[in-house]
């Protein structure tokens, strides 16, 4: 990838309750992580959000999660390698079948909320996810946090044979090794538009972010995770993507 691409989680509304403002993001980012089912999402919203995304051009990732629906995926659960294998293949399956049914099919994969923490603190978690992307089709990228130190990471993708997309988040709040400061901790999220854009366009230029600690911090980047959950936040992808066309020169 030459340009830092604007991911944004999408299609978790679930039979009459509407989360998000998936129409109003979707025409400006560039990938839509869409939920399987399992955390959030039905088969009739997976369809319409499918559809959704392939009139707007936008590259469509499954974003499987623990089976939690009444936790919204983001309790830690135990499973072994093989049922997590299971769980991935389920959901990647479910919604690469939607997307071909509309002409469409998955393009990579993001785990969601408490599966994607886990995979990034437990090494045997994130084998385990990598080998069941490969066992599905080494073809698809895996979407996986940027830290300061990707290279183990790198490492088991290249075993694997599985494409990596490093991914950073521009309202975020960074610890020195590149991890995400806990919410529970005051100036966790960014919540000016200033300082989220600013934050974007620092990544996206390759320059180091300064992390809680005051010391620089250097994470290599393919892919920006941006929110659309109201209006001041499709407002602040809206000039995320303004700054980032403008500095390519779009």
């Amino acid at each position: 990838m030459s340009r830092l691409l604007l991911n944004c989680d999408i299609g978790e509304s679930f039979g009459n309750w509407t989360l998000g403002l998936d129409a109003e993001v979707m025409p400006f980012i560039d990938c839509a992580n869409i939920a399987c089912g399992f955390h959030a999402g039905d088969p009739g919203i997976m369809r319409k959000t499918v559809a959704l995304a392939l009139a707007n051009g936008v590259r469509i990732g499954a974003h499987p999660a623990y089976q939690d629906l009444a936790g919204f995926g983001r309790r830690s659960m135990s499973y072994s390698p093989e049922e997590i294998q299971d769980l991935l293949h389920y959901q990647i399956g479910a919604l690469d079948g939607i997307c071909r049914a509309q002409g469409g099919r998955v393009e990579y994969v993001k785990p969601h909320g408490a599966m994607y923490n886990d995979m990034m603190a437990k090494p045997a978690q994130l084998r385990a996810v990598i080998a069941a992307v490969a066992a599905y089709d080494p073809q698809l990228p895996l979407m996986l946090m940027a830290t300061r130190d990707n290279s183990a990471a790198q490492a088991l993708g290249d075993e694997y044979g599985v494409t990596l997309w490093f991914e950073a988040f521009a309202d975020r709040a960074y610890d020195n090794a590149g991890h995400l400061v806990s919410r529970q901790l005051p100036g966790a999220v960014h919540h000016d538009s200033a300082t989220i854009i600013e934050q974007a366009l620092t990544i996206a230029r390759g320059e180091p972010l300064t992390a809680s600690d005051g010391s620089a911090l250097q994470l290599h980047a393919n892919t920006l995770c941006v929110h659309g959950d109201n209006a001041s936040s499709v407002a602040a992808v809206q000039r995320i993507r303004a700054a980032l066309n403008q500095q390519s020169g779009l």
